[in-house]
């Protein structure tokens, strides 16, 4: 099979991605031995946060920079990602997804959705390639294919959160209440999603759930 491409939104929970989730995303990957290419929108992150503090930081960094930091260096601007060239397209979460992938962290269900990012996505659902996501993340599909945005609306989970669930209804789609360690498949849409560190998980059960995802990622692109 092709191989999968890992959206980044940073390096950090607090203003990047989540980096157990993105992490266990790429194990998750090698044990399958599927092979994969990380990526990140080129361009300056919407705030820099003190992980040790909780505070914000008066400089700029870069979101493909500090990606890098995840991928060991093995990065590409997301400007670059062709869908037609991979299996499907992961994305873990973190504040990030939320900030740099997109503006919900600021305006909930009237946010904007990067460019980049929103072509990555119709690109991968017009092929019917799947697309993963985990924690906040899938507000991102929600947004994108919708019925607010001229969609078909989709099935996916950010866990139990009622006001990121009311969010997600009024951008068209259903969010489905799972655990961290398990996963909800909308087939129709060829969408995966966890909930991650959006309920009240361990590491461990973090990790369980996105190894469902990733699973079901990889089956659904298996049968493309």
């Amino acid at each position: 099979m092709l191989p999968i491409a890992v959206v980044l939104s940073g390096c950090g929970r607090g203003d990047g991605s989540e980096i157990h989730e993105s992490v266990s995303c790429l194990v998750h990957l090698s044990r399958l031995s599927v092979p994969y290419r990380c990526f990140a929108p080129d361009k300056p992150q919407s705030d820099v946060i003190n992980h040790a503090t909780g505070q914000p930081q008066p400089e700029s960094r870069n979101v493909m920079v500090e990606s890098a930091r995840i991928s060991r260096g093995e990065i590409s601007p997301l400007k670059s990602l062709d869908p037609t060239t991979f299996s499907a397209v992961i994305f873990p979460g973190g504040f990030g997804a939320a900030k740099n992938l997109s503006s919900f962290a600021r305006d909930g269900q009237n946010c904007s959705v990067d460019p980049d990012v929103q072509r990555t996505i119709k690109g991968f659902r017009s092929l019917k390639k799947p697309i993963g996501l985990c924690c906040i993340a899938p507000v991102l599909a929600a947004k994108v294919l919708g019925t607010t945005a001229g969609g078909s609306g989709c099935r996916l989970t950010i866990g139990t959160d009622e006001q990121t669930s009311t969010a997600i209804k009024a951008m068209g789609a259903t969010n489905v209440p799972t655990p961290a360690t398990d996963a909800v498949v909308d087939e129709a849409n060829q969408i995966v999603s966890t909930p991650a560190y959006m309920c009240d998980a361990s590491i461990h059960e973090v990790y369980t759930g996105i190894g469902k995802m990733i699973d079901a990622v990889v089956a659904l692109a298996r049968r493309v």
